[in-house]
Order: C-alpha cells, then structure tokens, then sequence
C-alpha cells in the first residue's frame, strides 16, 4: 500500500519551493532624507516558515490529501525580515524630536514589536486599534481573530493635534492576506492631519503621505474627501 503522506510533509515541500527570503538591506530602498512627525509601519514579521492556516489534516476536508490543499505562510506571500535585521532599519534618522510611531503586530510577535520599537528610538506607550477582522484563523490557544496596531512615542506627542475621538477598535473584515484595514490610516490622518507623515513598507499610495516599500503603486488613494474631513468636529490643542 502507498504510504500517505501527512500534512507536513506536504507543506515542507511546498515551504521549500515558495518561501520568499529578504536580506533587507538588498532589496529595499534606503530611506528618505526627511523627518517625520507620524511614522506608520507594517513590519513583514517572519514565522520561521510556520504555517499559518492548513486544512490538510481536516480529513472531511482533504481525504487522503488528494485536493489541492489550501497551505498559507506570510513569506509565501512576501519577503518577510527577521526581528534582528528590522532592527538594523535606521528608523530613528527619520523621526522628528517630537514623532509617533504607529506598529502594526500581531500576538506572537507582540514582545518582539516593542523591542523593536525600542530599537527605532521610540519608548511604548499604548495600543492604538484592535482590529477585529470578523474571520477566524485557528490558533494554539484561542481562535485568532485580531490584530494590534501599537502607538511609540519619542519627544512629546506632535501638536497641533486634531481629533481626539477615534474609537480604538475597528471592526472590518479582513481582506487579502497582511492587508490592513484603511480605517487605520484614515484615523491617523484625522488625529494627526498637519504632521509630515509617512508609512513605511507601504502596499499603497496615500495623498498626504509619502511612503517607502516594495510595491508601492503609482496612483493616489484620497484618504478623505475635502468636505467629510472639513464637516468633521476637531479639537485643536491649545
């Protein structure tokens, strides 16, 4: 009888073949020549290759593993950098005396977040959103459902500051894989919307904001139409 294959063996294969390896400093460019009062990132964290989501051991689903099984790993999908080479990323040559830094993390690399934070320059002060993104992945623990975006401050908050009303959680479901609700960037613009600001390892193209990433498209996203952002209540610090 043919020996079955379990699905881990299927999905070392499938890691060898797919998995995206990036030595940061080949790839990316370098950073600008410019301070920032608002800096937003979305780090590429690396698994290790662990899988993320993998249907082939639910036998209902995948029968002697004879379907094409779903197998999913953030560095299929993009070239993820390991903890000890973000934190060569020289974020501070970046960052106004007066600068926050928005991280998006999730659970596993929570620790791992505000070390690098700390890395950057900046001092961890708070979680800015919880996204609840209304599907579940299965997890260890408990089904993993969210994700943190935390806030790192250096110097003092930046004034003038905007609106001061932005609800931390946000209930979106989730869309392609690592994208990140624009709610987030959009609250940000509202709480923030004099500051010099950019998003780094940018997917997209912000007006209001400049970017620096792998693929970053060319056109511009309006985060806020003129009248919706004007119509708005903002308190203004004094």
């Amino acid at each position: 009888m043919k020996a079955v294959k379990s699905g881990y063996e299927i999905y070392n294969t499938e890691a060898k073949k797919r998995r995206k390896i990036n030595p940061l400093s080949e790839m990316y460019p370098p950073l600008p020549n410019k301070k920032y009062a608002i800096i937003y990132a979305d780090p590429p964290w690396d698994y290790g290759g662990k899988m993320q989501y993998d249907k082939s051991s639910i036998k209902s689903e995948n029968i002697g593993f004879e379907k094409n099984i779903f197998i999913s790993s953030a560095d299929f999908k993009y070239p993820t950098v390991k903890l000890n080479h973000l934190k060569e990323l020289d974020v501070s040559s970046i960052a106004a005396d007066d600068c926050l830094l928005f991280m998006w993390t999730t659970g596993p690399h929570l620790a791992n977040s505000i070390e690098l934070g700390e890395a950057w320059g900046f001092e961890y002060k708070t979680i800015a959103f919880v996204w609840d993104k209304m599907i579940h992945n299965p997890g260890r623990y408990t089904l993993s459902q969210t994700e943190l975006c935390l806030v790192f401050k250096k110097g003092k908050i930046p004034t003038p500051r905007g609106a001061r009303n932005i609800r931390q959680l946000i209930t979106i479901k989730r869309g392609t894989h690592s994208e990140k609700p624009e709610k987030a960037i959009e609250s940000i613009t509202k709480m923030f919307p004099e500051q010099i600001k950019i998003e780094l390892f940018a997917r997209k193209n912000y007006h209001g904001w400049d970017n620096w990433g792998l693929e970053i498209p060319d056109s511009k996203i309006e985060i806020l139409s003129q009248e919706k952002f004007s119509s708005e209540s903002m308190l203004i610090s004094e």
